[in-house]
């Protein structure tokens, strides 16, 4: 939900919820599934598991959060292997961000970043817009946390252990206090946790 101006707000409604959206300051929030014991993807980076969630008419909140971002930042190797899958990236009428460390020519509204992640949040947060969307995966996701760069987090749990795979946190993150926001149930047994930095 989008408020006013900060003096708009009263204290009591700001100490309450401190992670409150004060118009003009954009967060960059992770929104991700993961199994329940850690995982976002097989260890080949299969995602087959997620679809045990498929319900018609649910997409558990994404497109409401859509709503509130119009940038994303993706790590190139989440991207690539989304197109070998054949999945077509659907974000086309938002600026997307793929981190790379190879320098590649612009496709539209995306653009392959090379450079330091701080300085691209700093670029972005300093523009006017809504939230910044990390859409993984877990190296971008660990990188943006050892920066302290993620505001928030959504994260869906799937009833599943895979056992194996991708870890969403990987090690050499600092410890980082959080407040939990949300917790949502859903028919199918996902649990939707939404925290933001203290």
């Amino acid at each position: 939900m989008w408020h006013g101006p900060r003096e708009e707000i009263s204290q009591k409604e700001y100490d309450t919820n401190p992670c409150i959206i004060v118009m003009h300051e954009r967060k960059v929030i992770l929104y991700i599934a993961m199994s329940l014991d850690g995982y976002i993807a097989g260890p080949s980076g299969e995602i087959e598991f997620l679809s045990s969630m498929d319900k018609a008419g649910e997409d558990y909140g994404y497109a409401n959060f859509l709503k509130e971002i119009d940038t994303i930042i993706i790590g190139r190797k989440t991207f690539d292997k989304l197109k070998e899958m054949g999945y077509q990236y659907p974000h086309t009428d938002k600026k997307v961000y793929i981190i790379t460390h190879t320098t590649k020519p612009d496709i539209g509204t995306f653009e392959y970043y090379t450079g330091n992640l701080t300085t691209l949040i700093s670029k972005i947060k300093n523009l006017p817009g809504k939230h910044i969307y990390c859409d993984g995966g877990a190296d971008l996701a660990t990188a943006l946390l050892q920066e302290n760069l993620i505001d928030e987090i959504l994260i869906s749990i799937i009833p599943m252990v895979l056992g194996e795979g991708i870890r969403l946190f990987k090690s050499g993150i600092p410890s980082q206090r959080l407040k939990l926001l949300e917790t949502k149930y859903f028919e199918k047994g996902l649990v939707r946790l939404h925290y933001c930095k203290e």
